[in-house]
């Protein structure tokens, strides 16, 4: 009997890291032009890894882990001269060229059809972040984006309405 409370002990002691993996989700939360405004992300850690360095130019990257990063909104925003009509979508960032990245905005569909491609500012952040960060912003009918992780933060404006 004590074999087997112990075989099972350590079973479960070795699941726990796996069935929290896998945990760890962050939501953004503003209200803009006085509706609400969500993005949904998996938060993985650096674990000492420069992962926006590695990303290749070209190839979307999901921002976050285990499942889409989503956008939910009821009011319609525009970012820079792309209009977002208020629904669901699927965001991914895209490495451009070395030090330019831009935000992708992505039907919520099988398809994942373009939406819209948004410019990011790229900036350094005075401390490390070691579990991606992402902040939804907004004041009135303005909003700001920010994707912080490791020593640099992604970040965009947009109003609503």
């Amino acid at each position: 009997m004590k074999k087997r409370f112990a075989f099972l002990a350590a079973l479960s002691a070795l699941a726990v890291p796996v069935l929290a993996h896998g945990a760890d989700r962050g939501e953004a939360k503003a209200t803009v032009a006085g509706k609400a405004v969500t993005i949904d992300y998996g938060r993985p850690t650096l674990k000492g890894r420069d992962m926006l360095a590695q990303a290749e130019v070209g190839k979307p990257w999901r921002m976050g882990a285990d499942a889409d990063t989503t956008l939910k909104t009821d009011a319609d925003l525009v970012f820079g001269g792309a209009a977002v009509a208020k629904g669901e979508y699927v965001l991914t960032a895209t490495k451009v060229a070395e030090g330019k990245w831009q935000l992708n905005v992505l039907t919520k569909t099988k398809e994942k059809a373009k939406v819209a491609d948004v410019p990011l500012e790229l900036a350094k952040v005075p401390a490390s972040v070691e579990m991606l960060t992402i902040d939804l912003a907004g004041d009135k009918g303005k909003g700001t984006f920010t994707l912080s992780w490791g020593d640099v933060s992604l970040k965009t404006a947009f109003t609503g309405k």
